[in-house]
């Protein structure tokens, strides 16, 4: 069911590929895990670079609110992603009795893990890039080759965690939970920013 290396090449293959072509993909009809994982990671990778947009210098102020809410919205479909990640997992899990619910609990579920394995192979794909530029000052490619050493080594880190992780549950030594990340910010009943202003608005 999960195979990390198997996550970290799609996310590779998906990362080359969205770079040199105008695609997307959608959301899984049937449930397919790697599937849900390829939509997870373009939402990484919409938020990567609607991120950059909002760095773009001379922006105007309307510009840059706009950017905000994209960022706002994806990073919350994002978020929604990975727990669903989580879902489909502990769903076939349930199905084999799994996980053992007296084994030892990991503080890390395998969504916020390839989450983070999503956002390191954009890291990776960008640091390479600077890396191999020709029109760069002295010193630049070595830094980024340096640099790209550093993220290959936490992406094999983790990689091999949740490896580690999987089959531990399967196992019955571990286990997991779904972790709901509950944002705030984009609930107007819970962002004080948003109610306050609406109570003002209609106080008048």
């Amino acid at each position: 069911m999960l195979t990390a290396i198997e996550i970290v090449h799609l996310h590779d293959h998906l990362s080359a590929r969205w770079h040199t072509e105008a695609s997307s993909v959608d959301e899984p009809s049937r449930g397919d895990w790697l599937e849900w994982v390829a939509v997870q990671h373009r939402a990484n990778f919409e938020l990567w670079h609607i991120e950059d947009e909002a760095r773009t210098p001379g922006a105007s102020d309307a510009e840059l609110a706009a950017v905000k809410r994209r960022v706002d919205a994806t990073n919350q479909r994002r978020n929604d992603l990975a727990e669903e990640l989580d879902r489909t997992l502990l769903a076939w899990l349930a199905a084999k009795g799994l996980p053992n619910p007296d084994a030892e609990l990991h503080s890390e579920s395998p969504g916020l893990m390839i989450d983070r394995l999503s956002i390191l192979s954009l890291k990776i794909y960008h640091t390479r890039e600077e890396a191999e530029r020709t029109d760069a000052p002295e010193g630049h490619a070595e830094r980024n080759r340096e640099r790209l050493a550093i993220l290959e080594e936490q992406r094999g880190d983790l990689r091999d965690c949740l490896d580690a992780l999987w089959c531990a549950t399967l196992n019955s030594a571990r286990r997991f939970r779904l972790y709901r990340q509950l944002k705030m910010y984009n609930d107007p009943s819970l962002n004080p920013a948003v109610y306050r202003k609406l109570v003002k608005e209609q106080g008048r």
